[in-house]
Parts: C-alpha cells; structure tokens; sequence
C-alpha cells in the first residue's frame, strides 16, 4: 500500500513543531557555538513556516519537504551538541 502523503505531512509537521519547541541551546550565551544553534534553530523554524505556508496553498510535497528539512536541521544540532535534547522519539540521538 503506498504512503498517505497528507498523513506524512500532519505527522512531520507535528514533530517539526514538538523538536522545535523541545531543543535547548546547550552552548554558553554569547559564544560562538550559541550563534551556531541559533542558526540551526532559526533555518528550522523558518522551514517549518515554510511548510504551514505550502499546507495552507494545498502543496504538500513542498510542505512536507520543508517539514523534513528543517527537522534535519535540529537533528544536525542535536548531533553536533548544539542543542541539548533527551527525546529519541523526535531526534537521533
């Protein structure tokens, strides 16, 4: 049976926006590594924005490319210790 795109956009828009809320900086304020989350973080939330965006004008292949690309972010985060995270439901750790 193929996959239900509509069901994959719902499902990695719902953990887009769960690893977004949960990933906590880990770097000290201030310091590079901080910069670099906040760039991590930001491409993120701007690819999940991106996603609602294709959602609401009926292009779910778009959204669900921005939905997995941006959860690619956090996870690069998460691997590279820019973010502090404990879930491996939402992220590979």
């Amino acid at each position: 049976m193929p996959a239900d795109l509509n069901e994959k956009v719902n499902r990695y828009e719902n953990l887009l926006r769960q690893a977004l809320e949960k990933a906590e900086f880990a770097p000290i304020k201030d310091s590079h590594m901080y910069a670099v989350a906040n760039d991590f973080h930001t491409m993120a939330r701007s690819y999940y924005e991106d996603g609602i965006y294709f959602v609401h004008h009926e292009d779910p292949v778009n959204a669900l490319i921005c939905f997995s690309y941006g959860h690619a972010w956090l996870d690069a985060g998460a691997r590279l210790g820019v973010f502090r995270v404990d879930d491996d439901t939402l992220f590979t750790i």
